[in-house]
């Protein structure tokens, strides 16, 4: 099985100001990473318009809409961490998960990493990594 999370999909200092930027700025380490058509990014938008994908501790995972099932290539995961926390629907978030699963295979990913999420204290190992590598580790078992 190919790895969902490569080191090339771990970005520590994101460039997006906005949630829109942020989203497509996670679709295109998901494209980048030959996991999904330029087209999902659209979807990824399209989702977030008709349900936040904010999902508490700084975290958001915008992800495409049953629709775009067509435009995933292989399951992955993209993960950009911010400096600055970007404004998403009033909510402070400075990390956005992109993620995309095919054949159901991102339902695994989402729990493992909202188990990571859920604890204050990898959160705050999460801000404070240095590193692509020390963040992969950080969240655990997402390519097993």
């Amino acid at each position: 099985m190919a790895e969902v999370l490569s080191l090339d999909s771990i970005r520590l200092g994101g460039t997006a100001r906005t949630r829109e930027e942020a989203i497509t700025e996670a679709g295109e380490l998901l494209v980048a990473a030959g996991a999904v058509t330029q087209d999902y990014i659209q979807a990824m938008h399209d989702r977030e318009q008709s349900v936040s994908t904010f999902m508490g501790n700084y975290l958001a995972i915008p992800h495409g809409t049953n629709e775009a099932k067509d435009s995933i290539l292989g399951s992955a995961l993209s993960v950009i961490r911010y400096d600055e926390p970007i404004d998403w629907g009033g909510n402070e978030t400075r990390f956005v998960i992109g993620i995309a699963g095919k054949d159901g295979g991102h339902l695994e990913i989402l729990s493992s990493v909202a188990i990571v999420f859920s604890d204050e204290d990898n959160v705050d190992a999460l801000l404070k990594a240095e590193t692509p590598e020390e963040l992969a580790r950080l969240l655990g078992d997402v390519n097993e």
